[in-house]
């Protein structure tokens, strides 16, 4: 593995105005062989991970970053922070944890109906997009998320989302359950419709 090679990953990274892949690395510096460009990638994220500014891969794609703890240094201006709703919160849970999937799927999910402005905040925001149609009856649109929603969660790819037993240990589910426990021991209907979701 050649410091050449490193350096030229380093620089066309650098140099690039989108995030790459290993391939479009290896095509970029005149077919370097695929299992280098993957190992120059990795000594690079090692060399910068205590530096100002880290080199992290996101769905497959690699970039330069602002190490997290320095973040704070860099902002000019107090962000403003949007929270999302319950129901926001709730939809791009499921998007996240079952895509691509469908409005009713996400309803069927959900037990509630589910605006379209509730899909709309999660597109604008950049976390969601429209992955195609299903191959069924009426051709329903589906729903995936996006490498944004990976970088802003910190996440490589979809198989870093926690797991059950890990938001069950974080007590991320217990109000989820309770809430299941009284409506199943009042008998009530589970199908309600959420009332100002955005």
């Amino acid at each position: 593995m050649s410091t050449d090679l490193e350096r030229a990953l380093e620089a066309a990274l650098f140099a690039a105005d989108e995030p790459m892949s290993a391939e479009s690395l290896a095509g970029f510096l005149r077919d370097a062989p695929l299992g280098e460009v993957k190992e120059g990638l990795r000594a690079l994220a090692e060399h910068y991970e205590r530096r100002g500014i880290h080199l992290v891969e996101r769905a497959g794609r690699w970039h330069f970053e602002t190490a997290p703890d320095l973040a704070h240094f860099l902002r000019r201006e107090r962000e403003q922070i949007r929270k999302l709703s319950r129901a926001a919160t709730e939809v791009l849970a499921i998007v996240a944890y079952h895509e691509p999937v469908s409005r009713a799927e996400i309803e069927s999910i959900r037990g509630v109906q589910t605006s379209s402005g509730t899909l709309d905040v999660l597109m604008e925001e950049g976390w969601v997009r429209i992955a195609g149609r299903r191959e069924a009856p009426g051709r329903p649109t589906i729903y995936a998320t996006t490498p944004a929603f990976l970088d802003h969660f910190g996440l490589s790819s979809r198989r870093d989302l926690p797991g059950l037993a890990e938001l069950r240990a974080a007590g991320l589910l217990d109000p989820v359950e309770e809430a299941y426990e009284d409506i199943m021991g009042e008998g009530s209907d589970p199908d309600r419709e959420d009332a100002g979701e955005a």
